[in-house]
């Protein structure tokens, strides 16, 4: 079989000879040209520390792919830092990025004949929007996670980015003063890599390496170790090995490897974020799968590890305890991982996993024994209700009151909010309302981790509830349900709750209530009038006419 099935549409044939003399410039010799041809995703940026270590590892994926026979091709695609635009109106592009960057990619690819394609990302949404793009192409592919940041120290104890979230909360409660404040700041983020806890670039790196996407034991490894450099070098091998194989993502993305990658997540404590993502992946994979399915699996997987944001550790600390394959291997164990699934090697998951004990080792406390886990049953949970007849997530890590009910603090934007919070003006009992900030009326659903660690700064993270048509942080956690659909700006029943209106969070019943009579909401749905787009222009007006409800993913190919 010929190893360059896409690529000799643009190196073979006399015809072809001006596309092979652009080639020739960038490095082609004759013998170059029935070689596969690589692409090199490269989300290199120093706009964040998730992207600024992936440029050496690019380079060690070119190597990799040259040592086994393949022609490399760099390009580049982009990043938003979630972190540094949270909070203000720019993380209005986070979600967005995830389409443009699976756009990107496709382009690229595509134009280029590329037989293949290494993806590299770091911060929360390259590794969805590079998954997007391999699903859709269809051509061998591999994901490389750039690698997790080290945790930052002060005064003994492990601190991340939202540590400096939550000191913003406290500061403006009085618990701690300026210095501390500003101490936490600077020992946060320590160098390169993406945020340290289980939040949404670690969990969704853990999820693609048990989905098979992604080699073994990549997902939990520090952007500055050495075995970084290796494994990425490695991945390009594999990689040229698949195209010789022709496995293809869809061969590896099924019903069954997604239920592998959600059973990992709920095991992990991951982020709601998954819930999003995994919609959309299996929407440009063409595999039947709909938010419900995430209950399912919530109901039979425990939280086994004892990660941040709600728990203790850091994502290199899961690395040294045995990572994901100690994880995956208790759930097939127990008989809730698929074995039988293909990975990007060649190999079953079972086969990937043989070697890795049942039960991780006593020495640790990061991975609980089966007959001890953090939670007996999954942490993200669907709730629907008159509130969200579609549905909406809530994530019940570190939640002590899974049932609330309280009056509505009504906003129409996040930072009405947080001015609330700061300002001393919500106080226990209270449910917070966030709304207009959905995939179309925000547009593009920003997370909410400044109000949600303003909140548990200020001491009231057991107290106070949150909901919201937008996303929230994998940093986040407390009693906060998001992912509200339908959405306010298209009439959801959310754009109808009014100041003081009680609201109902049941999570143990799955539901989201509003106590209004539907006779009131019928009198307040016919006086309800949609607000303008806040966009007419660019990319986000471009977004807000194609973004479906988050419900299917927020994808902007539906139909």
């Amino acid at each position: 079989m010929q190893e360059n099935l896409r690529s000799q549409n643009i190196t073979k044939g006399w015809q072809r000879s001006p596309n092979r003399a652009l080639l020739r410039a960038v490095g082609f010799q004759d013998a170059d040209f029935t070689k596969p041809i690589v692409g090199i995703a490269s989300a290199h940026s120093t706009i964040t520390p998730c992207n600024m270590g992936i440029a050496p590892l690019a380079t060690e994926a070119e190597a990799g792919i040259r040592a086994a026979g393949g022609m490399p091709q760099l390009f580049g695609t982009i990043t938003v830092s979630d972190g540094i635009s949270m909070g203000t109106e720019g993380m209005k592009y986070s979600l967005v990025s995830r389409d443009v960057i699976a756009d990107s990619i496709e382009t690229a690819c595509n134009a280029q004949s590329m037989d293949g394609v290494l993806a590299i990302g770091g911060c929360d949404k390259n590794m969805p929007g590079a998954m997007i793009a391999m699903a859709r192409m269809n051509i061998p592919a591999i994901f490389v996670y750039g690698g997790t940041i080290k945790p930052g120290h002060l005064n003994g104890q492990d601190l991340t980015l939202v540590s400096s979230f939550e000191a913003v909360g406290q500061y403006s409660t009085g618990r701690i003063d300026e210095a501390m404040l500003y101490a936490v700041e600077r020992n946060a983020c320590p160098g390169a890599g993406s945020c340290g806890g289980m939040f949404t670039a670690n969990t969704m790196a853990a999820a693609f390496e048990a989905m098979g996407m992604s080699l073994m034991d990549s997902s939990t490894m520090s952007t500055i170790d050495p075995e970084k450099a290796e494994n990425t070098a490695l991945a390009g091998k594999v990689l040229v090995e698949a195209i010789r194989k022709q496995i293809l993502p869809r061969d590896i993305i099924t019903r069954k490897s997604i239920e592998n990658a959600v059973s990992i997540v709920m095991a992990v404590g991951g982020s709601t974020n998954a819930v999003l993502h995994f919609l959309a992946i299996a929407h440009a994979a063409e595999v039947p799968w709909t938010i419900d399915d995430f209950e399912t699996i919530r109901k039979r997987v425990p939280v086994l590890c004892d990660l941040k944001p709600s728990g203790r550790y850091v994502a290199t600390d899961l690395h040294a305890s045995g990572g994901i394959p100690q994880v995956m291997k208790m759930l097939l164990a127990k008989g809730l991982l698929h074995g039988d699934c293909l990975t990007i090697t060649g190999d079953t998951i079972a086969e990937r996993l043989k070697d890795i004990p049942e039960e991780p080792s006593g020495n640790q406390d990061v991975i609980r024994p089966w007959h001890n886990p953090i939670y007996a049953q999954g942490h993200l949970a669907i709730l629907k209700g008159n509130l969200a007849s579609e549905g909406a997530v809530a994530k019940l890590t570190g939640v002590k009151h899974p049932k609330m009910t309280g009056p509505a603090r009504v906003f129409d934007s996040e930072e009405t909010c947080l001015d609330a919070i700061l300002s001393g003006k919500i106080k226990a009992g209270d449910i917070l309302v966030i709304r207009y900030e959905g995939p179309k009326g925000g547009p593009g659903m920003r997370e909410m981790l400044a109000p949600t660690s303003a909140v548990i700064g200020a001491g009231l993270g057991d107290s106070v509830g949150l909901i919201t048509d937008g996303r929230f942080s994998g940093g986040t956690y407390g009693m906060v349900v998001g992912h509200i659909a339908p959405e306010a700006f298209v009439g959801g029943t959310i754009a109808l709750v009014q100041e003081g209106d009680e609201i109902t969070i049941d999570a143990p019943a799955r539901s989201l209530h509003l106590h209004v009579s539907e006779t009131e909401l019928e009198q307040r749905r016919a006086a309800w009038r949609p607000l303008s787009p806040r966009y007419t222009r660019g990319v986000l007006a471009k977004y807000a006419k194609l973004v479906s409800t988050s419900s299917l993913g927020a994808v902007t190919d539906l139909n």
